[in-house]
């Protein structure tokens, strides 16, 4: 545990400072944090033994599980979550999450969070991935409705279309 009783991080853009022992325990995985003290439900927790990337998020620009990740860890840290992704001037979704929508690539909806984050990381990284690399980097996310070949075409579609 860290030598101080408050935890800085900014998640989307938002500096937090939470204290330690009231607004987050020393035990408490970012996951929970980012769902039950600062209400993002995007991130979901799934298996929450970091087999199926529900809860992946952006942390300092790499996708993270944040099941796996306590709190007191971020301290300092940057972290996005599928909230964040939203431009906060227009209000309009990110092209990645439009991508998805028209591509229809997803069913329930539940794991597409950690799908969408899983991928802006990479696209962040290499904005013109091969497919076999997208398909590395999704290969810690699992979905039970829908076949990733739409995953696939939504992120090609951004590949291909420069945003």
């Amino acid at each position: 545990m860290p030598d101080k009783t408050n935890i800085s991080l900014v998640v989307n853009n938002r500096p937090y400072e939470l204290m330690i022992g009231k607004d987050v325990l020393p035990s408490n995985t970012l996951a929970e944090t980012l769902r039950d003290y600062l209400g993002l439900l995007g991130t979901k927790i799934a298996c929450d033994r970091a087999s199926c990337g529900a809860c992946t998020v952006i942390l300092n620009g790499q996708a993270v599980l944040a099941c796996t990740l306590l709190t007191i860890e971020c301290e300092g840290m940057n972290v996005t979550t599928i909230e964040g992704l939203e431009d906060p001037k227009t209000g309009r979704l990110h092209p990645l999450q439009q991508a998805f929508i028209d591509e229809t690539a997803f069913q329930c909806g539940f794991c597409t969070p950690g799908i969408i984050l899983t991928v802006k990381a990479l696209l962040d990284e290499n904005p013109n991935p091969t497919e076999d690399e997208i398909k590395e980097a999704l290969a810690g996310n699992f979905c039970r409705c829908i076949s990733h070949y739409e995953v696939l075409k939504a992120v090609n579609a951004v590949v291909k279309g420069g945003k």
